[in-house]
């Protein structure tokens, strides 16, 4: 398997694990909210970004009427997501570079800086062992959040 192979296949574990563990905030937004869970839905659907519904969830989770024990729960997961949301950033909003047969990987961020006179381009980094090895960690952690997520349904009887 080449390197593009390689990236191609972390990426999208990593893209499978974030999005299936940001949709189990629908439990968390319902738990906090004491609605159901097609309530809870319509709610993470209408906040587009992972930013707003992390938002929503730790906003929710300091208002006086949350137990502190679900406070500490809630605010654990969404600063464990709000962690491993760069790098998923990152290889979301990237231009891969591979040579013709796979290899030299590199990322180069999508973004402009215009200084004054002149622009610059985005970072580029290089895709090698070390990197996949991080992507790599950024989906375990990410599996571990779901985990916990889980966790906290079964503890607080919440169905899904």
């Amino acid at each position: 398997m080449s390197r593009f192979d390689d990236v191609l296949m972390l990426v999208g574990k990593l893209n499978y694990a974030w999005t299936n563990t940001e949709s189990l905030f629908i439990y968390l937004i319902a738990h906090l909210l004491d609605t159901n869970k097609e309530a809870a839905t319509i709610v993470f659907l209408t906040l587009n970004t992972t930013r707003a519904r992390i938002d929503l969830l730790e906003r929710l989770a300091k208002i006086r009427s949350t137990p502190p024990d679900v406070k500490k729960s809630v605010l654990d997961i969404t600063s464990r997501m709000t962690r491993e949301q760069r790098l998923r950033n990152k290889y979301n909003h990237c231009i891969y570079s591979f040579d013709e047969s796979g290899r030299m990987a590199s990322t180069q961020l999508m973004r402009i800086i215009d200084m004054d006179e002149s622009l610059k381009y985005g970072k580029v980094e290089a895709l090698d062992d070390a990197e996949l090895q991080r992507i790599q960690n950024t989906i375990d952690s990410i599996i571990s959040v779901n985990r916990s997520i889980w966790s906290f349904m079964q503890e607080k009887n919440i169905s899904h």
